[in-house]
């Protein structure tokens, strides 16, 4: 209680009562969905990792409200009834609000079994390739990209 009341200088009655209110809890409302499927809708999960800009981070119930951009990766699921579910993400963010809900918006995502190696490989490859071709700063930048996303995903599959 020392330290809530000595912040209470800088936080507003509302601020204060949200910090007091956070606690344990079994499991928070989730969504995550990519422009080609809808993965969880309003599900509960128990944890969520994600891969972040600013380095990979879990989420659990009454997580201090986010935004994050993700970066390519893996999203791993902890799912109630103990399932482990593993989404590689090309990109997108993630946004835990003041309410514990979570919401992932990705660009692109796939379940990891889905996913298929050697195709992977062939992708980093061609990525790889145009890389060293590219002329243009564009080019450049667009192939660096692509070299990025592919070697997460070999990466992943692994």
């Amino acid at each position: 209680m020392a330290a809530v009341r000595s912040m209470s200088r800088l936080l507003s009655q509302r601020s204060i009562n949200q910090v007091l209110r956070r606690g344990y809890a079994d499991e928070m409302n989730f969504t995550f969905a990519a422009g080609n499927k809808v993965f969880y809708n309003a599900s509960t999960v128990k944890q969520v990792d994600v891969p972040s800009f600013s380095g990979a981070f879990g989420i659990l119930p009454k997580h201090v409200p986010t935004l994050a951009v993700l970066k390519p990766g893996v999203v791993t699921v902890f799912e109630n009834d103990g399932a482990v579910k593993k989404i590689f993400v090309s990109s997108g963010t993630v946004t835990i609000n003041d309410d514990s809900s979570v919401q992932i918006i990705a660009e692109e995502a796939a379940a990891l079994e889905e996913l298929d190696s050697a195709a992977a490989k062939d992708t980093l490859n061609k990525a790889m390739s145009q890389l060293s071709s590219a002329t243009s700063d564009k080019e450049k930048a667009e192939a660096t990209i692509a070299v990025e996303v592919a070697e997460a995903i070999v990466k992943a599959i692994e």
